[in-house]
């Protein structure tokens, strides 16, 4: 296994969404080779076409082969896996990499729920399997999210982080643990805004505009915790004291969310979710959300995370190189 530098063997993929598609781009922008392995081709080829021309015109362009199976000449330098949130699922794809991949090729799963420990259970070469969590679309957003345990060789996690940081354009943070902390922080954040609906407090246009209007606008530059720094600790600290015990506490989701799922009000492909869309709505926010995620991207480049004014102009990998806390 290679463990340092750019990947010179492509990377096979697998998915059938749009978050592998994305991830597919991705890896394209870095001039990286990708086999695409997904059954259904054809919307994954409509997607590749529909984003690939966002891409700047100076992008060492890579390439992206869409197949169906997983019978491939040449070797790769990893496999990528995104399925649905299903145990069965996720072992199966391993077990599918596992029986045409050498045992030494690194596998990142994505898993939100489902402890790395559980995945890595069935499998013949555990310490080879890591977890990675992407946000879609990965080609214009930052975030990727490694988990290994102490089954994980530490060269496979040391090799998908340098990569990501030195080729990909990510700022990859590692969990070492069994599960991510990503969801776990939505979920909190999601817990509270559904019992603020439920008992009255605010509608729902009203927590999309608090998280929005506030949040929105400080996240992207410091997080939350170098926001708490910026502000004074103690302030917080004095609020949280009395408010803590007054935070929801709820085990299971409310009714009316429930309700939500059972009317199939599963979103905007299905008119409807929190909010009611008109048909072709869908698409219009879409593109919208392309468009924004591509300015974004400019912004976030011009202020890395540990920022400084005399910053290494966008470059994240040789930014995190020189401001290590």
């Amino acid at each position: 296994m290679k463990v340092s530098g750019y990947p010179q063997s492509p990377v096979l993929l697998m998915g059938d969404n749009r978050l592998a598609y994305s991830i597919a781009l991705c890896l394209q922008k870095a001039g990286q080779p990708v086999y695409l392995s997904t059954p259904d081709s054809e919307n994954a080829q409509r997607y590749l076409q529909q984003y690939a021309g966002a891409l700047p015109e100076d992008t060492p362009i890579g390439t992206i082969s869409v197949i169906r199976d997983l019978h491939l000449e040449e070797s790769i330098s990893m496999a990528i896996v995104v399925t649905d949130e299903n145990l069965i699922h996720k072992q199966r794809a391993i077990s599918a990499l596992e029986a045409v991949i050498p045992a030494d090729t690194l596998i990142a799963i994505n898993t939100e729920s489902i402890p790395l420990s559980q995945l890595q259970s069935q499998a013949g070469n555990p310490d080879r399997i890591l977890g990675a969590n992407w946000v879609e679309p990965a080609n214009t957003t930052l975030f990727l999210e490694i988990i290994a345990n102490s089954v994980t060789k530490p060269a496979f996690t040391h090799y998908f982080s340098e990569t990501a940081l030195s080729c990909w354009n990510k700022d990859p943070y590692i969990v070492n643990g069994d599960s991510g902390i990503r969801m776990r922080l939505f979920a909190a954040m999601i817990r509270e805004a559904f019992y603020l609906i439920e008992n009255g407090y605010a509608n729902v246009g009203d927590i999309d505009r608090a998280c929005r209007n506030d949040a929105g606008y400080y996240l992207p530059f410091a997080g939350n915790l170098r926001y708490m720094d910026l502000m004074g600790t103690d302030a917080y600290g004095m609020v949280m004291k009395d408010l803590n015990p007054e935070l929801a506490q709820d085990k299971k989701a409310p009714e009316f969310f429930n309700a939500m799922m059972r009317n199939k009000r599963l979103g905007m492909e299905s008119n409807g979710g929190f909010y009611d869309y008109q048909p072709g709505e869908s698409e219009k926010w879409e593109s919208l959300l392309n468009q924004f995620s591509h300015q974004i991207n400019g912004l976030f480049q011009k202020y890395p995370f540990n920022y400084k004014t005399s910053g290494t102009n966008g470059n994240l990998a040789t930014f995190h190189s020189e401001n290590q806390v």
